[in-house]
């Protein structure tokens, strides 16, 4: 009986705290506090009797829009609507995606001067011309990028979905933002032979043709009355990710300018056959062109974001880490080449890219054919080859 009561009393404290945990709260206790709704979720602006005016949705962004009003490129009959923000339901504040984009923008966020490399990267979002995903493959980057040194601008361009077509006001967006951002190069301290773009899915099918296109673009638009007429639509450089269909598909043959950028590609392998098919015709035909610096990686265990996965979740795309796979790290062999080529050297000095561009430029030029880097199209005129860009079918 001795033993019996004092095992007793060791257990009862046991037994108190499981009793109060068990216990209903009392009336002061039943409630907490409601949880506060997130401070400074950016909105879109208003719609009135002027052109809509882009707002940024990230703290610090500058908004500036594509084109001047009462541009031929813009529908006069739908630049007053407002663009409408698709918020996410899991993280609260954060913008997932846009539509309704009637008037084009990039949102600029510079880098600190005694980290600025000059650099600057136009980012265009992918979301099978439905949707533009700004957050994962847009918003996310800008703090990477700036750890870097690198500039960020986020590009709002037109969408299928809302009656554009996607291979040529689309693309016509993505150059444009190329030229202004050249055009403000000096007030943003962005150096001028250091401006690319990289493209996400439908996003790539904007940035591969910009790559090759630029001069066709430029020479259309160059009347006086342009404010832009005269600036570069080139591209420094581009990225390819896992993209949908370039101008190289379903065995088209578009003219390579000898003055091609260097490209980064990368998708996924098996797991995202159609888009790393593309990703190869692109690369091959850099590659037969013999434009330098042109990387690629093809990873053998991924998917492409937006693709159900067994537990009925969706694979995400931009930075996320693909639950550690070797593919969730591909941003790292993009800095890796980056760095490699001078681009986040001191602004103000010759990168690598333009060394070797200019080489090769200076080369004795092959023989014409499929695969020969020219400046003249090669069995196709440049409308042609326009045309058999449009082919590819929409990625997802």
């Amino acid at each position: 009986m001795k033993y019996l009561n004092l095992i007793s009393l060791c257990l009862m404290p046991t037994a108190i705290a499981i009793a109060a945990q068990e216990a209903p709260r009392t009336a002061a206790t039943a409630a907490l506090p409601a949880i506060p709704l997130a401070l400074g979720v950016p909105k879109p602006g208003p719609t009135n009797d002027a052109p809509y005016s882009p707002q940024p949705i990230l703290q610090g962004g500058v908004v500036v829009p594509l084109y001047s009003t009462g541009s031929p490129f813009l529908k006069m009959e739908r630049v007053r609507e407002a663009e409408q923000y698709n918020m996410s339901k899991a993280a609260p504040g954060r913008i997932s995606s846009i539509v309704n984009i009637h008037n084009p923008s990039i949102e600029v966020h510079t880098v600190e001067g005694s980290l600025n490399t000059g650099a600057a990267v136009i980012l265009a979002a992918g979301g099978g011309h439905n949707t533009l995903n700004v957050g994962t493959e847009g918003a996310d980057f800008v703090p990477y990028f700036f750890n870097y040194g690198v500039n960020t601008i986020l590009l709002r361009n037109r969408l299928r979905k809302d009656g554009y077509n996607a291979k040529t006001d689309a693309v016509n967006d993505a150059l444009q933002s190329i030229r202004l951002v050249r055009a403000h190069a000096k007030e943003w301290n962005i150096d001028p032979t250091k401006i690319g773009i990289m493209g996400f899915s439908a996003g790539a099918e904007l940035a591969a043709p910009a790559a090759i296109f630029f001069e066709a673009f430029d020479k259309t638009n160059n009347a006086a009355a342009d404010p832009l007429a005269g600036v570069s639509s080139r591209p420094d450089f581009v990225g390819i990710i896992y993209p949908g269909p370039t101008p190289f598909a379903r065995g088209a043959t578009p003219p390579i300018p000898r003055n091609t950028p260097p490209a980064f590609i990368t998708c996924a392998g098996a797991g995202d056959r159609v888009h790393a098919i593309w990703a190869n015709e692109y690369f091959t035909a850099m590659l037969n062109a013999g434009i330098p610096n042109v990387e690629m990686h093809i990873y053998g265990n991924g998917r492409h974001p937006g693709d159900s996965l067994s537990d009925g979740s969706r694979m995400t795309g931009g930075l996320t880490h693909r639950n550690g796979i070797p593919f969730g790290t591909w941003q790292d062999r993009h800095t890796d080449w980056f760095r490699d080529l001078g681009f986040l050297q001191k602004s103000g000095l010759e990168t690598k890219a333009a060394h070797d561009t200019k080489s090769f430029v200076n080369q004795p030029q092959r023989g014409a054919g499929r695969g020969a880097a020219s400046g003249e199209p090669n069995q196709k005129g440049a409308a042609g080859a326009t045309n058999a860009a449009n082919t590819g079918s929409a990625p997802r």
